[in-house]
């Protein structure tokens, strides 16, 4: 069984930083595509970033590109998200999710494990 726990949400101004964790156990994470998406109350899951299984590629909705840097740690099975330039619209709880098999995908429906979630608050 696949468990992630994220870590790292919290209030911020707009204009600041925050670094999402994510903790994967029970899996060969090696092997996984790893992806974080963010849901706004009352709105979809919408994709966010995505990266590899070898860590070689990266992919970014195009909102965040140049201000979000998805990488991960194999050493201790995490996948982070460094935030930067945050703006209120990036509020959102923010879900790291596992692909077991393929390539990065953008859509929810690709990715096979959620975590709980981690609330992210920009103010203005």
């Amino acid at each position: 069984q696949v468990q992630l726990v994220e870590s790292g949400g919290g209030l911020v101004q707009a204009g600041g930083s925050l670094r999402l964790s994510c903790a994967v156990s029970g899996s060969i994470f090696s092997t996984y595509t790893m992806g974080w998406f963010s849901q706004a109350p009352a709105k979809e899951r919408d994709f966010v970033a995505a990266i590899s299984w070898s860590g070689g590629s990266t992919y970014y909705t195009d909102s965040v590109k140049g201000r979000f840097t998805i990488s991960r740690d194999f050493a201790s099975n995490t996948v982070y998200l460094q935030m930067t330039s945050l703006k209120p619209e990036d509020t959102a709880v923010y879900y790291c999710a596992v692909r077991r098999y393929g390539t990065i995908r953008s859509s929810p429906g690709e990715y096979d494990y959620w975590g709980q979630g981690t609330q992210v608050t920009v103010s203005s």
